[in-house]
């Protein structure tokens, strides 16, 4: 077989492809020895008809359509291969020659993979943050402790107050009129969770139980609801319990009750070791998206529209399969927000073709490097992996190469040790908390 690729446009590439007759006669006995099972002729059995009444019988374009069918997307693999061509959609592809005893020829016309023009990538100056755990961090986190393990008392009288857990009944009221999703019942309203809008909370403290109220707020103009945005509401809200949490002392006792340490100072120590690892693994993430955005930045692409549309794609996919987990489907939620797929299509296109270039440019520096992860490297990811499932790493391996999820162990380790030697090669200065930006 003969290839050629010729670069037509700046993303298109003209494929003309040559396959060798011998090859083709092959295709052509196999059409016929698949066609002539299924067709009956008067006067023979069925599967038993000569090729030459056969093709007198349904025609020889039905025999030689047949065995294209099967040459040509093997031609076309094995002629990307060749050519060292990547493609990002299904081949054009229009059929030049087509006679037994000469070679088949066909052209394929198909989008590829942007050629990128890289930019700066090494030496770049970026600034990493030093992040300091204070003892304020820790009490913090020893609070939070404590919340999560305090005990919720349930209690016959009294008034909300900031920290309780108040059970409500709301009916919410536009201009008169109730709205969707303005109702709730037996609702376990945190104060100070900042959950609800405003300072409906707020207004939530000091009420008894049995009292009712009326809670006026006005919905944020970035709502997420647009019929809402900075519209007045009142509330009617109802108490009909109140729940109080009872916290722990700070010692030993709740240190042993809630930790495998014996003593408050030690779980201490541990807290500020885990908040320093957390502090050094943020300033590290700061630093590799700063290294990024400058790569990206520095680099020059024409991404095509299939690409974009192909991630966009993805990015509503993983939304609706985040809904689906949450009971909801993706039509709730563009119902709710009265917008459309239409809309939020567009909304995605900025950091789609943001995502799409990011990729091509990582995989651009990585080619250019050659980095490629070594056995050692692939083993050992996959021990971690099977470390975390609990299975034998060979079974892992195996099932994975089996079901060709192998590849995406490489690419992925391509993908850390390309954002390695970005980091390795770039000027890291030392910052201060203040520069830190989310």
């Amino acid at each position: 077989m003969k290839a050629n690729a010729e670069r037509i446009e700046k993303n298109t590439v003209l494929l003309e492809v040559e396959v060798d007759s011998e090859l083709f006669s092959k295709a052509v006995d196999k059409a016929y020895r698949k066609i002539v099972r299924n067709v009956n002729v008067p006067g023979f059995r069925k599967g038993k008809t000569p090729r030459i009444i056969l093709e007198r019988y349904i025609g020889k374009e039905a025999i030689y359509e047949e065995a294209m069918e099967e040459l040509v997307p093997e031609a076309y693999i094995e002629a990307v291969k060749d050519t060292g061509i990547e493609p990002i959609d299904k081949p054009q592809v229009e059929i030049v020659q087509v006679e037994e005893g000469k070679p088949v020829v066909f052209k394929a016309t198909v989008q590829v993979k942007p050629e990128i023009q890289l930019g700066q990538y090494k030496g770049l100056e970026v600034v990493k943050p030093v992040i300091n755990v204070t003892d304020e961090d820790v009490q913090k986190e020893l609070e939070r402790l404590q919340n999560s393990h305090a005990k919720l008392l349930t209690l016959e009288e009294g008034v909300v107050e900031n920290g309780d857990i108040a059970v409500i009944d709301f009916l919410g009221k536009i201009d008169g009129e109730p709205f969707k999703g303005g109702e709730g019942k037996e609702y376990s309203l945190e104060i100070g969770s900042g959950s609800f809008i405003g300072d409906f909370e707020n207004q939530v403290i000091g009420m008894p139980i049995g009292e009712t109220r009326d809670i006026q707020v006005t919905f944020p103009e970035n709502y997420q609801v647009e019929e809402l945005t900075g519209k007045d509401a009142v509330f009617t809200v109802t108490v009909s319990g109140i729940k109080r949490k009872e916290l722990s002392q700070l010692d030993d006792e709740f240190a042993k009750d809630v930790s495998e340490f014996d003593t408050l100072e030690e779980l201490k120590e541990d807290l500020t070791n885990k908040l320093q690892l957390n502090a050094e693994n943020r300033s590290n993430f700061i630093v590799r998206r700063e290294l990024l955005n400058k790569v990206v930045d520095n680099s020059v692409a024409e991404i095509p529209d299939t690409m974009i549309e192909q991630q966009i794609g993805e990015m509503i996919a993983n939304m609706a399969n985040s809904f689906a987990n949450q009971g909801l489907s993706i039509q709730d939620y563009l119902e709710y927000t009265k917008s459309s797929k239409e809309k939020l299509s567009e909304d995605f296109r900025p950091e789609a073709e943001r995502n799409v270039k990011t990729a091509l440019v990582m995989e651009s520096i990585a080619k250019t490097e050659q980095i490629v992860p070594s056995e050692e490297d692939i083993k050992a990811e996959i021990e971690r992996i099977a470390s975390l499932y609990r299975q034998d790493p060979e079974e892992l391996r195996n099932m994975l190469d089996n079901e060709g999820r192998l590849s995406y162990i490489t690419e992925n380790l391509v993908k850390e040790k390309t954002f390695q030697f970005l980091v390795d090669n770039a000027k890291i200065i030392e910052g201060t908390n203040s520069q830190i930006e989310e």
